[in-house]
């Protein structure tokens, strides 16, 4: 495994779609476990291939408290989405920065397992604003795009 560098907002190939994955073989194992390594490295809850530099269609995604439960999704595909979540946002290609975005509160999701297992999940709440995200970042959007207001510096106090 292998940290990888970040592409930070301005690298032109955050912007671009990703292609599907047509196998899962060695080197999509091991992408996958250094995006697991360099999120979790990042202290980030979720990464996308493009954030590194791959434009494949994976992401992996941790939302639990203690950073123990990666889930991978490779050529995953948003089913349905209903209600309405408004909170803020943070990416680690956009450091130091936030913004309050409004996204669906549910979300199912089908996609590949690493060991291209198609399952289905339905998420809530962090989980189903994370898979929304990670997934904008593999059709070449960022969140600042949809943002509500504007971008704050986390480094900054907050006016309210």
């Amino acid at each position: 495994m292998a940290l990888r560098e970040i592409r930070i907002e301005g690298d032109p190939i955050l912007k671009k779609v990703c292609k599907p994955v047509a196998e899962v073989n060695d080197r999509i194992r091991e992408l996958v476990k250094d995006m697991l390594e360099t999120m979790y490295d990042a202290n980030g809850v979720g990464l996308a291939a493009p954030q590194i530099g791959i434009l494949k269609r994976i992401f992996v995604i941790d939302v639990s408290e203690e950073g123990n439960e990666p889930r991978v999704f490779i050529n995953p595909e948003i089913v349905k989405t209903w209600g309405t979540q408004t909170g803020d946002e943070g990416c680690l290609s956009i450091p130091g920065k936030t913004a309050t975005v409004t996204r669906p509160s549910n979300v199912i999701v089908r996609a590949y397992d690493e060991e291209m297992k198609q399952f289905e999940l339905e998420g809530e709440g962090l989980l189903a604003r994370a898979i929304l995200h990670e997934n904008d970042h593999l059709n070449g959007r960022l969140y600042i795009e949809i943002a509500d207001g504007p971008i704050r510096d986390l480094s900054a106090p907050r006016n309210e």
